[in-house]
Parts: C-alpha cells; structure tokens; sequence
C-alpha cells in the first residue's frame, strides 16, 4: 500500500516549511508567484491531499449545506428539483462547500433534523424548499440565529433570506395573453387552498380577470393535488359543462396536470390549439415534445439554485448579501397548445 503524502513532505520538496505550505493550501498567507508554484507543484507530483476533517474541526467549520425537499410519488420524475439541485450542487462546489441531503419529515418531525445536525456541527447552513405558511423551520432557524436561505416565502410579518419565482407575474401574464386572444371563459385547475405557491399563482388569476372585467365562476376552479390523474379528471369535469359555460381556455399550475389536461381535451374529441387552449407552468423539458407542444410559463430555476447558495456563502461567511430578498421573474413560453 502507498503511503499518503504528509505535509512536511510537501515542504521539504518545495524548499519552504510546513506553516507556510499549510498557510498557502488555506490561502491564509501570500508569497511571492515562484514559491506558491514550487508548492502547488510538489503538491500534484506528491498527490498530497489534506485532511479535510482535521482542516474542518480547525476552522469549526463542515463546509457542508444541509438541504431537504418534500419527496414526489416514485412515478413521477421532478424537473424541477432536478434543475435546482444541480444548479445548487455546482455554485456550492464553486465556493467550496457541498450539498448534505436528508429526509424531510411531515409533522412535528420537521424540524428534529435540523436542530440535530446544527447540534452536532455536521453543517454550516441550510437551503429551505418547500416552503409554507407558518414554516416551523423558518422559526426555528431564526430562533437559533443559524444561517439559511429559502426557495420561496412564507408569512408576510416573517423576515428572513429566500428567493422565489414570482408565480403572481406568472399567471399574469398567461391571462394576458389569453385575454388579448378573446379568451372570457378562462378556467383553472388549481392547489390546495393551504399551498402558498399556489395561492400566488391564482391571485395573478383572479385580479386579471377582475381587471378584465370577466365573470369569475366557482365551476372553472379545480382545486387538487399537481398529478397528471387530477389533471385529467379535473378536465374533464370542466369540459362536461354545458356550452354556455363551458371553459374556452385551461390553465394548470403545473406541467403535469396540463398533460392531464391534453388527455382529457383529446378523450372529448377536442383539438388543443384550436377548440381549447390549454397552458401549463414549470416548462419542463417534456413540454416542448408533446403533440401538441405546450404553451407554459418558464421559472428561472437555475438561476434560483445559484442565487441560493450565494446568499447563503455570504451568510456563512458572516457577510451581509448584497440582495437578501429575490424574486426572479418567470417567462411565458408560447407553444401550439395555446
């Protein structure tokens, strides 16, 4: 077995001693541009790699972010997540940290593994997903003065770091285009009333319509869970109505329920694009390949992962960011279904 590389090995190949080789690797001292390459030299023909946890227990510090998020049902695929974790995973492996992932906990749970890992040193900050009203973990945290930033708001009288997509903009500008086109039996299907995401999204709904001057009728809104089932049953619903109130355009609050959507347009002999219209939210990667390709609304998530962890590395860091609060504007993408 090959023995590992040892700091003072290091030093007696580059000519320096140990304090500065260590000083150096940490970036806590400057030398002169020769010195600092014959160090980085002897580190890469020597395959010196540091012990990560005994620089960590010095610096009191984990170099971790903790993360959990609310599991999906095993046949569904999040896209979203997907985008935001790895949007996530790069911006914090670019400033030195990575990403502790851990089970999210329903109830009176939620915030035991918070409180755990902060106890224990395992991180230096969390990023907060799935985000509510009354948010136990936003209380908490703040309680605690333990550095985090959410994806999403919560309470208005609650302050504290997060980025959101603005999901109000969202749907107003999908009922503006909608409305521009002669649209006036515009129908929603929708969350629970207890999703605050949701509920942004569907005052964007109800002031354009207000604004419109357009009926609003109780029979146009679905409220039920984000699935393609309740999406089609939700569709079909509304499209058994009689003709006069008949919906002429469907609006989901996600992607998957608008495929519901199509489904149910195409079980009733409609032709999407031109007997209904029909527009989702998210733009997941699918959309763009259904038939007929979904108009939907485009959330910044990308951006909002990145934006994330540089809040939270200034935190860390005991800075204040420059922009505590984000709210990123999302974009309608215009497709043939609508």
């Amino acid at each position: 077995m090959v023995s590992k590389a040892t700091l003072k090995q290091v030093a007696a190949r580059a000519g320096v001693s140990y304090q500065t080789v260590s000083k150096v690797l940490n970036k806590q001292a400057q030398v002169s541009r020769e010195t600092e390459k014959r160090i980085h030299e002897a580190v890469r023909e020597l395959g010196y790699r540091p012990n990560q946890i005994a620089r960590n227990m010095r610096a009191k510090r984990s170099f971790m972010i903790g993360y959990s998020w609310a599991q999906t049902s095993p046949n569904q695929v999040n896209h979203i997540l997907d985008e935001f974790l790895t949007s996530m995973v790069r911006e914090a492996e670019a400033a030195g940290y990575h990403l502790l992932p851990f089970p999210f906990r329903e109830g009176d749970g939620l915030v035991d593994a918070y409180r755990e890992l902060i106890d224990t040193g395992r991180v230096d900050g969390f990023v907060l997903s799935s985000v509510n009203y009354d948010d136990p973990r936003i209380t908490f945290l703040l309680e605690r003065k333990f550095p985090f930033v959410a994806f999403g708001r919560s309470n208005p009288e609650l302050d504290f770091p997060y980025v959101d997509v603005d999901g109000f903009d969202g749907l107003c500008q999908v009922m503006q285009y909608l409305i521009s086109r002669g649209h006036q039996r515009i129908a929603v299907v929708a969350w629970p009333e207890d999703s605050r995401v949701g509920n942004e999204r569907m005052r964007g709904y109800f002031e354009s319509m207000q604004a419109a001057g357009l009926k609003i009728c109780s029979e146009w809104i679905e409220r039920g869970e984000g699935t393609f089932e309740f999406g089609r049953e939700a569709a079909s619903r509304l499209l058994r109505l009689s003709a006069p109130d008949r919906p002429t355009a469907i609006i989901t609050l996600n992607d998957t329920q608008a495929i519901g959507v199509l489904h149910a347009a195409r079980s009733h002999g409609l032709e999407v694009g031109r007997d209904i219209a029909v527009i989702g939210f998210d733009d997941a990667p699918m959309s763009q390949y259904l038939f007929p390709a979904l108009t939907t609304v485009r959330q910044p998530i990308h951006e909002a992962g990145r934006k994330c962890v540089e809040i939270l590395v200034a935190l860390m860091k005991g800075e204040q960011p420059s922009q505590g609060h984000t709210l990123l504007p999302p974009k309608l993408i215009i497709r043939a279904s609508a």
